[in-house]
């Protein structure tokens, strides 16, 4: 099913998963994906690699399984970053193949030895997508703090607009961990004409490293509501996790009550989170 069939239908729950890595045997990964299953999300997103490196050869083989015995809607991740034209339509006739009719086409981190080829930003490959592969559902990001790489968040702005306009269908937040940053964003969305369904992506922090590492890289700002939570935590790492998904609960509670187009988990591959984050939203009413 397309997701923004899922959107038009009314508020969506989805959670993120990311294919194994180094030891990890590639039947962890459906594990997981089943037991985020249970949670009954609208979709689950599978990510991919950047520059097709790495795990990404499992992305499609995953997203089959979740759609073919799971029963839950795929949405596959697609980099652009070092590739061909050629290289994305052999990974869209493997979507094609599997069934999988939903995409989040992303640019990818810069790397070593991923110089642009055929696609210098996100929008450049969605054109493609939208071109060569019509039927497809494609998702993009967006950012309500504005990309760590714009010089301000009016080029941030104009970049999702490309995106928009080259064709995307939904868009999907990075994470953010102050929902009014996100709120001051849809109300930017307004004024740029920027008319898709935003999903807010939410990310719960498990660590102090880990939330220092996603802010830097991201270029999301941490508040003082958050820190103060760290430093109560203390050395403990079980009560920073436990923190970290206290908040994000507080944070998608807020979100659904005001009435966002969907919420999106990145729960790195803990069932644990994507079912602290469900019941929370179960326990307000706002799930079946």
């Amino acid at each position: 099913m397309r997701i923004t069939d899922k959107l038009a239908a009314g508020q969506t729950l989805s959670f993120e998963i990311f294919p194994p890595k180094g030891e990890m045997p590639l039947e962890e990964a459906y594990r997981i994906a089943s037991q985020i299953a249970e949670n009954k999300p609208d979709w689950i997103s599978v990510t991919y690699s950047a520059g097709g490196s790495g795990n990404s050869a499992n992305t499609v083989p995953i997203a089959a399984r979740i759609e073919g015995e799971l029963g839950v809607t795929a949405l596959a991740h697609l980099t652009c970053m070092g590739a061909t034209s050629v290289d994305v339509d052999v990974y869209v006739d493997s979507l094609n193949a599997a069934g999988i009719q939903n995409v989040l086409a992303l640019r990818g981190d810069r790397r070593p030895g991923a110089d642009v080829v055929d696609f210098a930003h996100a929008s450049d490959l969605i054109a493609h997508l939208r071109k060569t592969a019509p039927s497809l559902c494609i998702g993009a990001a967006c950012y309500p703090e504005g990309h760590v790489e714009s010089a301000s968040l009016d080029e941030s702005m104009r970049a999702l607009r490309i995106k928009q306009e080259a064709g995307a269908d939904f868009l999907v937040s990075q994470l953010f961990f102050d929902n009014d940053d996100f709120y001051r964003f849809r109300e930017q969305c307004l004024r740029y004409r920027i008319k898709l369904p935003v999903v807010a992506g939410i990310m719960p922090f498990t660590s102090v490293k880990q939330i220092q590492r996603m802010a830097f890289n991201c270029g999301a700002s941490i508040p003082a509501k958050v820190v103060k939570r760290l430093v109560r935590a203390g050395d403990d790492h079980a009560a920073q996790a436990r923190a970290g998904i206290e908040y994000a609960c507080e944070q998608i509670c807020d979100l659904a009550r005001n009435g966002v187009d969907g919420i999106h988990i990145y729960s790195m591959n803990h069932p644990e989170i994507a079912c602290a984050t469900h019941d929370a939203l179960a326990g307000m009413g706002y799930l079946g």
